[in-house]
């Protein structure tokens, strides 16, 4: 009977995923609008006006680094303490806090890299209606207004930036619970006698153990209209069936931000939208509230996986951000107004002219924790994407195959099958390098295990694959099925790593094993033990060449309120709802440690999680979750994935295919299309889908569908340098054209055109049956090259392209040079020694310009100078190779074997001349026609200096 229950948890955790979900697509039911969050429709009934908070001048203190000042709601006499920080790279940091909370309110850690560096303030003025500090370059100042508060950011004339314009600053103070006893009164005595028990006796100790710790001057009576509010969500919500208890009561914080001449906002992801944020005047606020969502609505604020709290804004003068540090539930609201209706007073002489500008109002609303916010003002993107990076990091540099094609299916049955997939990759010619197991590749849904029957020798099958130079990830995820039996849970629950639930117990829930325990990830302890588990003495079968994929951590609950985790759940001294959305953020951290670790610190792990935070790019990689085989769900891909890019989250992609439902062969080879052009490339399908391995759609498609994943591996030396680049500076791999463009209006709103780097323009073809595409050529100046036509077509127009089921519309900028590897073999670990190609695309106005880079592909020696990094560049009809990395003590034994220059002139002759000074001759071709030069075997090694002139 147990064995007969153990078959069937998660048999019946399946169903219950269906019950959740019903038919393929998302019961929007099942997940809370705003009204529905009693705090999110608290806030949200606060009108705009003039603000209730008062700066008290006369608390300011400031030192070399700091400004603190205290604030008073003149409604109910609560105090905030404001600090007010100049950051090191042009950011301003901004806590509001209680000044004498009840109790410490959470403030987010580990976030952030290291603690930013401050830079000093310098008051320039001062007088009853508030203060102006010096921000330093550029005439740069903040203006803090006493009555009602208020924050300005100018730079010059100009207003850059305004907190609490619209008097929308909330700080819900914690406070003792005083009861109404507005419960219903029943027909007998003896059950409001019961009622009073229950909540009495569910109070009495911890306002016991409280009472010394308030304090009367900062805690007053509540007021009336508080009173009347005391059971509108504030101490116990229910949804459907279940019910938060809400020990703490209300805690909110909110405040609003007015962005004068901006009307293109972007960021806050996830959502399945476009890349430009949308007004939700007349619906609900974008939400940030990490959720298991069954097959997601498209073009809607619903949360989703992951939930980055970064927004930037953006017009043709400036670019600035703001990062909103709160891991709780959290709403977005985005308006449009003129500045003009909301700066008053001596503010308005700032603004130039008198004409109305366009404005963009944004709210941040959070369930619970402290107001600490980042604000980056640029001023250009690439200043953004620097300023964010030095607060949370980079993203983490891959290794080189995982940017290869990946092949992944919930699930591969069997190290048979594993096998016969391996050698279809081969027999059809398709190169690989990641196979990938789902679930059921363990032993009952026990994570760090295999099937004793299906997977019984898993060592030999990774032997496999490696001989082949390839690699697999397996599932790993953070539910622990609850079993005596299995030394994962044992060991968990002896050291006391369980998340409680609100009573102290091990919080238990249902996912794939049927009854789960969730590891508390926000243990530093219990990070350093799940990392331990992935050393090869522990991870049984696990061998160097298997990599890890974390699912279901944001986290995932079956029975849960919202598919998710109880907000009154309790990790250490916190609830779950003070820190929630960093549940996977930490699941994947420990991970990566894991990996990084089992290899003695030598070798870069590959982590792929589903939900993520701010500073999830560290540890790994994103993808856009449970997507389905549908037209708009290929077409959604591409902003989603610029959405993360501008927030720190370069290496991105989508389920191939869709994971949900059955592709067209006609959809799934546009999908290959796109996916080849995107960060990470995976396809993945679900387990009641028909098999799609690429050759099974006829020898057509998978012609097609070949030539698009060859064109992945001849552009890896490429992909492989943007992603080195985005590890540098925080900049995204793949990138809006706004961007490389932000003085060209006409690129702010583009999301079916991107750029890889700056130099390659991808516009793929999304829609079903198309004929043609109209692609957005930015720069006035710029020529671009078709990279199969070499036509020549100039910027600052649209193109229409024709397209054929071949196509893939990519352009090359002119002024650019790009290397590729065009000897495809089976995996990019075999393309290691292979020669390079450079394309070299002029533009008569100005150099070309290019890069390469290289290293061993997987290890962190690179951080150790052992890598080539190599500037290449054309200019007066020379190209040379200059060194980047004058202490590099690594050496390649690859060659340049071709040069290919677009829009060239035919020359007499071509020399080229060695680092020792000798000199040879180079044969070429040249193609009138096209105006396409190609010289042949140069042979100079890749790593060393050389010249080649044209004469």
């Amino acid at each position: 009977m147990a064995a007969f229950a153990e078959r069937m948890a998660p048999v019946l955790a399946f169903i219950l995923v269906l019950c959740l979900g019903g038919t393929w697509a998302v019961d929007k039911g099942n997940f809370k609008t705003c009204d529905q969050s009693a705090f999110c429709k608290r806030q949200r009934a606060l009108k705009q006006g003039e603000s209730p908070y008062r700066a008290l001048l006369e608390t300011m203190e400031l030192t070399n680094s700091r400004l603190t000042l205290q604030l008073i709601n003149d409604n109910n006499k609560v105090r905030l303490l404001l600090e007010l920080y100049r950051l090191k790279g042009n950011m301003t940091r901004v806590k509001i806090n209680e000044l004498k909370p009840l109790k410490p309110r959470y403030e987010v850690p580990d976030v952030l890299i290291k603690e930013p560096t401050t830079e000093p303030l310098a008051l320039l003025s001062q007088d009853e209606n508030g203060v102006v500090l010096s921000l330093g370059a550029e005439s740069q100042r903040v203006i803090v207004s006493a009555r009602p508060f208020r924050l300005d950011i100018m730079e010059g004339h100009d207003l850059l930036m305004s907190l609490n314009s619209r008097g929308l600053l909330a700080f819900e103070h914690l406070r003792m619970r005083k009861d109404t006893f507005s419960y219903k009164v029943t027909s007998t005595v003896a059950s409001v006698w019961d009622n009073v028990k229950r909540v009495f006796s569910s109070q009495a100790e911890p306002d016991a153990e409280k009472k010394e710790e308030v304090d009367p001057a900062t805690q007053p009576e509540p007021s009336k209209e508080e009173d009347e509010k005391v059971e509108e969500g504030m101490w116990e919500e229910s949804f459907k069936s279940h019910t938060d208890t809400k020990p703490n009561g209300p805690s909110a914080v909110s405040l609003d931000f007015s962005l004068p001449g901006v009307e293109h906002v972007y960021g806050i992801p996830e959502h399945a939208d476009n890349l430009k944020l949308k007004t939700t005047e007349n619906g609900d606020p974008y939400r940030l509230y990490n959720l298991d969502v069954f097959q997601y609505e498209l073009y809607n604020p619903m949360a989703l996986y992951g939930a980055v709290p970064v927004m930037l804004a953006h017009n043709a003068q400036r670019t600035t951000g703001i990062f909103w540090l709160n891991a709780a539930e959290t709403w977005v609201d985005i308006s449009s107004n003129t500045a003009g209706k909301t700066v008053f007073g001596k503010m308005l002489d700032y603004v130039q002219g008198s004409s109305e500008k366009p404005q963009t109002d944004v709210r941040w609303i959070s369930e619970s924790g402290i107001i600490d916010v980042f604000i980056m003002l640029g001023p250009t993107p690439k200043d953004v994407f620097s300023q964010y990076a030095s607060l949370t990091g980079t993203q983490s540099f891959p290794p080189l195959a995982a940017l290869a094609y990946h092949q992944c299916r919930w699930n591969y049955n069997d190290q048979e099958d594993v096998k016969a997939v391996d050698a279809g990759f081969d027999e059809h010619d398709i190169p690989y390098d990641f196979i990938w197991l789902d679930i059921e590749h363990t032993d009952g849904k026990r994570y760090f295990t295999w099937d004793p029957h299906k997977f019984a020798n898993p060592k030999e099958m990774l032997q496999g694959i490696k001989d082949k130079k390839r690699k697999m990830v397996a599932i790993v995820d953070p539910h622990i099925k609850v079993d005596s039996n299995y030394k994962i849970h044992n060991e968990i629950q002896s050291k006391g790593f369980y998340i409680k639930n609100k009573d102290g117990g091990d919080y238990e829930g249902w996912c794939w094993p049927g009854s789960a325990g969730y590891p508390d990830f926000n243990r530093a302890d219990m990070r350093a033990w799940w990392a331990s588990m992935f050393a090869y003495d522990q991870y049984e079968g696990s061998m160097e060449n298997l990599y890890t994929w974390n699912d279901m951590n944001e986290p995932s609950v079956f029975n849960g309120p919202e598919v998710t985790m109880h907000k009154d759940a309790k990790h250490g001294d916190w609830e779950h709802r003070d820190v929630h959305n960093l549940y996977g953020f930490y699941v994947q951290m420990a991970t990566a440690d894991g990996l990084i670790q089992r290899s003695g610190g030598a070798e870069r792990p590959f982590v792929l999680t589903r939900a993520f935070f701010a500073g999830s790019q560290r540890f790994g990689a994103v993808w856009t979750g449970d997507n389905a085989a549908e037209w708009d769900h290929l077409k959604i891909s591409i902003p989603m994935c610029l959405s993360l890019g501008l927030v720190g989250i370069s290496f991105c992609g989508a389920d191939v295919g869709g994971f949900f439902k059955s592709p067209s062969p006609e959809l799934l080879v546009r999908w290959y299309q796109t996916g080849a052009y995107q960060p990470f490339f995976r396809a993945h399908a679900h387990l009641d889908t028909p098999r799609r391995e690429p050759w099974l759609f006829g020898p057509e498609n998978t012609a097609l569908i070949r030539e698009a994943v060859r064109q992945r591996y001849t552009l890896l030396p490429y992909w492989y340098q943007q992603m080195y680049h985005s590890h540098l500076t925080g900049e995204p791999a793949m990138r809006p054209l706004w961007v490389e463009y932000p003085q060209d209006p006409a690129t702010f709103a583009i999301d079916d055109d991107f750029l890889i780097g700056k130099d390659l323009l991808v516009h793929p073809v999304t829609e079903e049956g198309s004929r043609g595409v109209t692609a957005y050529l930015p720069g006035k100046d710029n020529v671009w090259y078709d990279v199969q036509t070499f036509q020549k077509h100039n910027g600052a127009q649209n193109l229409y392209i024709p397209v054929t089921m071949s196509s893939i519309p990519v352009f090359q900028r002119g002024g650019s040079i790009i290397p590729r590897k065009l000897r495809v073999r089976r995996s990019a670990t075999c393309m290691e020694n292979d020669p390079y190609t450079l394309y070299v695309a002029l533009n008569q106005q100005r150099a070309a310009e290019g890069e390469l880079y290289m290293d061993d592909g997987h290890t962190f020696s690179y951080q150790n100078k052992k890598y080539i990094h190599r500037r290449l560049i054309f200019s007066n009809n020379i190209l040379s190779s200059v060194n980047l990395n004058s202490d590099g003590q690594f050496t390649t034994f690859s060659w340049v074997e071709r040069i290919i220059i677009i829009g060239a002139s035919k020359p007499s002759k071509v020399t080229l001349q060695t680092a020792e000074g000798q000199e040879s001759t180079i044969e070429f071709d040249f193609d009138a026609s096209m105006s396409l030069l190609t010289l042949r075997k140069p042979g100079m090694n890749a790593g060393e200096d050389w010249k080649v002139m044209l004469q």
